[in-house]
């Protein structure tokens, strides 16, 4: 994983995202999105905050709903905040 101007870049190597705990906030199908309260993401350097993501795969989204605990992998690209992985933790 490389960074170049802010800008952070998977290459088609394995790569070990760190997995990140949150609370689904919104869901927006239509839209490819989910909004996350989460924890500390360590490879974006970014604090726990609120924030909106869009999903690399949509089909995630069907499962999850507002309230649930997840854990979650995101990455940077092109500007925007992706999550390529995203599942539901044990309460």
């Amino acid at each position: 994983m490389a960074q170049r101007g802010g800008v952070q870049r998977v290459s088609d190597s394995a790569v070990t995202l760190p997995w990140v705990m949150a609370e689904v906030r919104r869901v927006d199908k239509a839209a490819g999105k989910v909004a996350l309260k989460h924890g500390e993401i360590p490879n974006l350097d970014m604090p726990p905050m609120s924030m909106v993501f869009q999903v690399k795969t949509p089909a995630q989204l069907e499962v999850l709903q507002v309230g649930q605990k997840v854990r979650f992998q995101a990455v940077q690209e092109n500007g925007a905040y992706w999550v390529v992985q995203i599942e539901a933790t044990a309460l």
